[in-house]
């Protein structure tokens, strides 16, 4: 089996354990560890369903004075639109909630970059929910990088990789921070 029906097959199962054990829990707490407080530019974004919840993270950050850019997906991967806060500034497609507004001209001000994931490995490769989107992204930024998951889904085997796949700098439950050596 290649990589990418290995992928869909695990997508399909940790989406069904993901919805059957989900609660919901705060990742708040992430905005006082130091490479949130060191850093200015932070792109998150807005979770959805059984997704680890950003919101109070969200609040938190804009709270703190932190300049906080959400993605858009396009048609090259994702854009990054400055965020206030405003409900009144973000548009609904299918599930997804996606800001309005013109994008950042410079993706190199992003310090620091939150990524949602279904599962993380020990070496930080992650597994998304398949469209590609960040994989083509997180390229292009120099931002240290964190995946946010819920307890019980750091995966203790490699998840399949692909050549494009990158490693993230840390994995984030609601009550641990994982820092992986990449």
């Amino acid at each position: 089996m290649g990589n990418s029906n290995e992928k869909a097959e695990l997508r399909t199962r940790y989406r069904r354990e993901r919805t059957e054990r989900y609660l919901e829990h705060s990742f708040e707490y992430l905005a006082e560890i130091p490479e949130f407080l060191n850093v200015q530019v932070i792109a998150s974004y807005i979770s959805y369903d059984d997704e680890p919840d950003t919101s109070r993270l969200n609040t938190a950050l804009l709270s703190q004075k932190k300049t906080l850019v959400l993605p858009r997906m396009s048609s090259d991967g994702l854009e990054w639109i400055e965020w206030n806060g405003s409900s009144n500034s973000l548009s609904t497609k299918k599930k997804i909630i996606e800001p309005i507004g013109n994008p950042i001209p410079d993706c190199s001000i992003i310090d620091l970059v939150i990524v949602p994931a279904l599962r993380i490995d020990r070496s930080g490769f992650r597994l998304g929910q398949g469209g590609g989107y960040y994989d083509r992204s997180l390229p292009h930024l120099r931002a240290w990088s964190i995946g946010l998951i819920h307890p019980d889904e750091i995966s203790s085997e490699d998840l399949p990789r692909e050549p494009w796949d990158i490693a993230l700098n840390a994995a984030a439950t609601p009550d641990l921070v994982i820092r992986f050596k990449n």
